[in-house]
């Protein structure tokens, strides 16, 4: 069997992006968080997120339990599988799950820094802190009895370059994930309007939109601006766009994934 690990700290979208990544190397199964998911689907083990606390949250993810360990390893065996993607938070961790399930060395690690880029990083990290957020990468379907009375809902569905479907995730908040912190929409709003408002060419605001929708944030803007003569329009929204990323880094620990302006007004 060939072994994949996949490794990164936690909430860094490692989950997000493991059935994308399996698919492009040619895996058919992956081990995240005690689950083996075999064409995209669930086929064996109980997730660590169905834990009531991060300690056995942990003693889940790396098969410490005789019962859980065998089934998982049965499974793999009965689906012949000849590649494998192990997901982790380190290269330490991942090793001691290809032990415990008997698979032998690891033969290629990965990095999630170098699957997601640094903008889709900060992002997946400002969601967990903020919302408690984890991704599964299996169908809703499949966990929805076993988070009865838990926040659970529908991710993303998950395609390859050439369209076809290749799996979806399933967002949850799991019982061990207490401390997160609440930001109103209306607080992205004013930020923006504060930077705009200090901004010397913006004359007239007229719209401002922010939204995360699938935790894209993208920011809107229409208005009329002053323009200086002899200095050029796109110059000056180049470096709007630049204060409102430095602005929302500062603040948030991310930057928007697009800033559209649309310019309704040139006065001189």
């Amino acid at each position: 069997m060939i072994i994949h690990s996949l490794s990164g700290p936690s909430g860094t979208g490692k989950s997000t992006s493991a059935l994308q990544f399996a698919h492009e190397y040619g895996i058919r199964a992956i081990i995240d968080d005690g689950i083996l998911i075999i064409d995209g689907e669930k086929r064996a083990g109980t997730s660590a997120k169905f834990e009531k606390n991060s300690l056995k949250a942990i003693r889940r993810a790396i098969f410490e339990d005789d019962i859980h360990r065998e089934e998982v390893i049965q499974t793999l065996i009965k689906y012949n599988i000849d590649s494998i993607l192990i997901i982790g938070t380190s290269d330490k961790m991942t090793k001691k799950i290809a032990s415990k399930l008997n698979l032998g060395d690891i033969h290629y690690y990965h990095y999630i820094n170098e699957v997601r880029n640094k903008q889709e990083i900060q992002i997946a990290q400002f969601v967990r802190l903020t919302q408690g957020m984890h991704v599964m990468p299996i169908p809703y379907k499949q966990v929805e009895q076993n988070f009865f009375k838990r926040f659970i809902r529908k991710g993303i569905e998950i395609f390859s370059k050439n369209k076809e479907k290749i799996g979806e995730t399933t967002i949850v908040q799991p019982d061990f994930h207490q401390q997160r912190i609440e930001i109103s929409h209306k607080v992205y709003i004013d930020l923006i309007r504060f930077i705009l408002n200090q901004y010397e060419y913006v004359a007239k605001i007229e719209i401002i939109n922010f939204s995360m929708k699938q935790y894209q944030p993208i920011v809107y803007i229409a208005m009329s601006i002053y323009v200086p003569e002899r200095s050029t329009v796109i110059k000056k929204m180049v470096r709007l766009q630049e204060l409102i990323c430095e602005q929302f880094y500062q603040h948030f620990e991310f930057e928007p994934k697009k800033i559209h302006l649309y310019i309704k007004g040139i006065i001189q």
